[in-house]
């Protein structure tokens, strides 16, 4: 049974990344694949659907619910007024539109820096780089590499301060801070955007040379103002709810402890203030239209994630997954290079850094702790590690960042890999190599 059900537990995995790939929904795709789990695992049907999918699934909307609807609200009142077009075209200005795709990272990277989710940032940036990108003619598939690069790697997992779960769960176990290991954590940083900036950058060349130009999606999921830049509103009146908004997160993160109750509110000031600062542009608006669409948003896109986690819930308690998990923790290797491979895996299994981490702490966080070894560093390559297998084609966070640009896994993934896969991946291998080889 235990080999029967590994066997399942690959062939589910397969379905997830094939069925990504041909365009299934994330719905129906997770119901296929978690029965591929079930029955291989010699579950009961029903409670491997009712209790562990449903379990997962309602757990997802339990956890995020009110932030997508107040971020899903953010984002459709800077739309309406216009807001977004206004810190678009000052970009631009700044830096040219030869510069949108760094333009476009830089962004994403202040906002997840701030602490606002990976889960949450598109709704905020989206219309901003669809006009940058429209601007400079780029082919809108690139606006995944810049989003995933910004938001899923070096601010997620390297730069010292995140206040990412990625940086704040090692601390739970190790007894580390958030500035752990520092000079690693910008090292990695530092390797992992120029690498990434690089690839985006041939890419884009590569797309002008084949003829590739800017679209809009089939099936836009939100509005970008297209008004003319006199009619746009000033750039204090666009920049002040989003800059206002990052320092509620930054200051906020001192004193609250709940991440997401901080970035709701966070997101719900900055609706406020973006109407407040806007509200001459609202009085002839149909308000009920914008909360019915806005909340509406944040509802919608929530459910490809819970799928994802869903089906994650019933690996989770696969007997499959609790081997894996075994052997991986069972290496007699060294400790960082241990650490590293049992954390990248689990993460790319289950589809999450935080979940990877949670686990391999959960059950060497004791052995590495008595070993003596700097856990500074362990911390810092560990959340670097969860940053690389975790956004595999099953990963939940795809399942809402491509269809709310208009994407599927078939047009834009291999951004994805390159970017938070690949990247990280061997920057995570290099600096394992040289703590080692320096007997740190």
């Amino acid at each position: 049974m235990e080999i029967f059900s590994a066997a399942g537990l690959i062939i589910a995995v397969a379905v997830l990344m094939i069925g990504a790939y041909k365009g299934l929904g994330a719905l129906p795709l997770t119901l296929l694949a978690a029965l591929v789990v079930i029955i291989t695992s010699g579950m009961p049907i029903w409670e491997g659907y009712a209790t562990f999918y449903m379990g997962g699934y309602t757990g997802a909307y339990l956890n995020n619910f009110l932030l997508f609807a107040a971020s899903s609200l953010y984002a459709e009142f800077m739309n309406v007024a216009g807001s977004a077009s206004t810190i678009g075209y000052k970009f631009i200005d700044w830096f040219g539109k030869d510069r949108v795709l760094l333009v476009s990272v830089l962004i994403i990277s202040v906002l997840t820096y701030g602490g606002v989710s990976l889960f949450v940032v598109v709704f905020a940036v989206a219309p901003i780089m669809f006009l940058l990108f429209k601007e400079a003619d780029i082919p809108r598939h690139l606006t995944m590499g810049a989003l995933i690069l910004g938001s899923a790697t070096f601010t997620m997992t390297a730069l010292p301060g995140s206040p990412a779960l990625t940086n704040v769960i090692p601390t739970q176990f190790l007894g580390t801070s958030l500035i752990a290991s520092p000079v690693i954590g910008v090292i990695a940083a530092l390797l992992i955007f120029g690498l990434g900036m690089i690839y985006l950058t041939m890419q884009a060349r590569k797309a002008k040379s084949n003829g590739e130009r800017w679209t809009e999606p089939d099936e836009p999921t939100f509005t970008v103002a297209s008004s003319g830049r006199d009619d746009l509103p000033s750039s204090f009146q666009a920049f002040t709810p989003l800059i206002t908004l990052v320092l509620v997160i930054i200051v906020g993160s001192q004193y609250i402890d709940n991440s997401t109750m901080l970035a709701t509110i966070a997101m719900i000031i900055g609706a406020v203030l973006t109407y407040a600062l806007n509200y001459s542009r609202y009085k002839n608006y149909d308000m009920k239209a914008l909360f019915t669409k806005g909340l509406g948003g944040g509802i919608s896109s929530i459910g490809g994630l819970a799928a994802v986690v869903a089906f994650g819930s019933v690996v989770q308690n696969s007997p499959a997954f609790s081997n894996i998990v075994t052997w991986l923790l069972g290496l007699d290797i060294n400790a960082y290079l241990q650490g590293v491979i049992a954390t990248a895996a689990i993460a790319g299994v289950t589809g999450s850094s935080s979940g990877g981490l949670i686990i391999m702490y959960e059950s060497l966080a004791d052995h590495f702790t008595s070993l003596g070894i700097n856990l500074n560093i362990l911390h810092r390559l560990t959340s670097l590690a969860a940053g690389s297998l975790d956004t595999l084609p099953h990963s939940p966070g795809l399942f809402l960042m491509l269809p709310y640009l208009g994407l599927t896994h078939k047009k834009a993934y291999k951004h994805v890999f390159a970017t938070s896969v690949l990247v990280p991946a061997l920057v995570v291998a290099i600096l394992v190599i040289v703590v080692i080889v320096s007997g740190i």
